[in-house]
């Protein structure tokens, strides 16, 4: 084996493990987690303004 064909090789991997990444974070059972993990800086701002003291009307 030469140095091209483990270049190859490394290339095949790195796209595989590419695609499956991309195919877990598109995956249906994942948006639930993915959605929450998107408003979780909405709720730090939240819990900040009610440890100041400060209300919603």
């Amino acid at each position: 084996m030469d140095i091209d064909t483990l270049r190859g090789i490394f290339t095949a991997l790195a796209l595989i493990a590419f695609i499956a990444v991309w195919i877990w974070a598109w995956s249906s059972k994942r948006k639930r987690a993915f959605d929450e993990a998107a408003n979780l800086p909405f709720a730090d701002d939240d819990l900040d303004q009610q440890s100041k003291g400060v209300r919603h009307e």
